[in-house]
């Protein structure tokens, strides 16, 4: 009883954000822009009842042994809220992505073709403990006319209902169509695997959150998925590198937010600089509690300085932590971090860093992943820090979206032709 409940709320939610989705398809910018800036008012007025209900979900993740690096993605207050509202006020500055002409043209018969954008329509975003995730696909959503249907996961239900809840009504109140912003409030598994069936109500799904979740949807969804991606990301220190500055990335890159999925699990370092290098950096890491999990060049190096490691197995090498852990590898330069790279990464952020132009443009190139760095933090591969605004995820697959995407990603197009009687032989 408790799957078919489930299965006829999430048909009754897709199918009411389909109805609303042909009604704010022909919405202006400027009604949506307004509906959007009375959706972060709304947020910062009910920010005390969101955070009193978040409380409650991060009490219950604790109380089950959680992991510090999720309650921390869990966890909102009044400056969190803050940043979500702000977050929806930077989408109202960016340009309407809708009715852009793409291609204009008269054919050979005298019949004149526009390519123009249109919104896809209803977007589902089936995601985890990320209750902010709720406030970004919403209005990522609402500013390309498209209806949103959402279903979080059980760790953050409180917080999803109340932000949820807080934004579709002050969205209706602006005049968007009701069903515009749906949530899926069951979190049992039948209802994210009902979403995946409803092929010509729901037009496309992205899934956010753990391997497991991204590998479910895309091999059970008949509706089409946007496959956003776990995050093993690298840092790469060449021979050549400023070494300081190469500290101050590493360190940025792993522990600036460990939950993140732009956050580097894995530091290679060239042999040529192991020595030079590993010492100062690997003590950094382990101020800040990080366990490093070392090859056994790179743990000699440690163990002459006194500082703790764990030897590295090949399933390190693939590893998201999403914790305050790191893998550490010595390679012989650009040709074997790279292969590495190309070998265990997930296509999602690469760095590298040195002074050696080469070197860069060799990385650079060769690296197959959605965001590639010279001489920079991985932690920047986000939508607001691409001037995206809030971001509906970050794309590593090449079809459609790749790397941080936002509202061009959700839109399509369609060909508008104006003719005066032509018929064809």
């Amino acid at each position: 009883m408790v799957i078919e409940d489930a299965r006829a709320e999430v048909r009754r939610v897709a199918e009411a954000a389909k109805r609303a989705s042909v009604a704010l398809g022909q919405t202006s910018a400027e009604e949506r822009n307004a509906a959007l800036a009375a959706m972060a008012g709304a947020l910062r007025a009910h920010a005390p009842a969101i955070v009193e209900a978040n409380a409650l979900d991060v009490e219950a993740a604790c109380a089950a042994g959680t992991k510090e690096s999720l309650i921390d993605r869990l966890m909102l207050d009044c400056a969190r809220i803050e940043s979500m509202a702000a977050a929806l006020e930077d989408l109202v500055a960016l340009p309407d992505p809708l009715g852009a002409v793409q291609d204009e043209r008269t054919l050979y018969n005298g019949i004149e073709l526009t390519r123009v954008s249109v919104p896809l329509g209803v977007v589902a975003v089936v995601y985890e403990a990320r209750p902010n995730v709720t406030a970004d696909a919403a209005g990522i959503c609402l500013k390309s006319g498209n209806a949103a249907v959402l279903r979080g996961g059980s760790m953050a239900a409180h917080s999803n209902a109340a932000v949820a809840s807080t934004l579709h009504d002050a969205a209706v109140a602006s005049g968007m169509p009701e069903g515009c912003i749906g949530l899926v409030a069951s979190t049992d598994r039948a209802a994210a695997d009902e979403l995946m069936q409803l092929h010509g109500v729901v037009d496309v799904l992205i899934p956010r959150g753990g391997a497991g979740l991204i590998r479910h949807c895309v091999e059970c969804s008949k509706v089409p998925v946007i496959e956003t991606g776990t995050g093993n990301c690298h840092v790469y220190v060449h021979a050549s590198a400023d070494l300081e500055r190469a500290r101050a990335i590493v360190v940025n890159a792993k522990c600036r937010r460990y939950g993140v999925c732009n956050a580097a699990e894995t530091l290679l370092v060239d042999e040529a600089v192991a020595e030079a290098f590993l010492p100062a950096v690997l003590a950094d890491l382990r101020e800040r509690g990080v366990v490093l999990h070392a090859d056994d060049r790179a743990a000699g190096v440690a163990a002459a300085h006194g500082i703790e490691t764990v030897p590295a197995t090949e399933d390190d090498w693939a590893a998201e932590y999403l914790a305050p852990e790191i893998a550490v590898k010595c390679v012989s330069g650009v040709d074997e971090a790279v292969d590495h790279v190309n070998r265990f990464g997930t296509k999602h952020s690469e760095a590298i860093v040195a002074e050696d132009a080469d070197a860069c443009e060799r990385f650079l190139a060769r690296v197959d992943a959605a965001a590639v760095y010279a001489n920079a933090s991985t932690a920047f591969t986000d939508g607001g820090q691409f001037g995206l605004g809030a971001e509906i995820g970050i794309s590593t697959q090449k079809l459609h979206a790749r790397g941080p995407f936002a509202l061009e990603a959700l839109t399509s197009y369609k060909y508008v032709l104006r003719g005066d009687g032509q018929v064809r032989a």
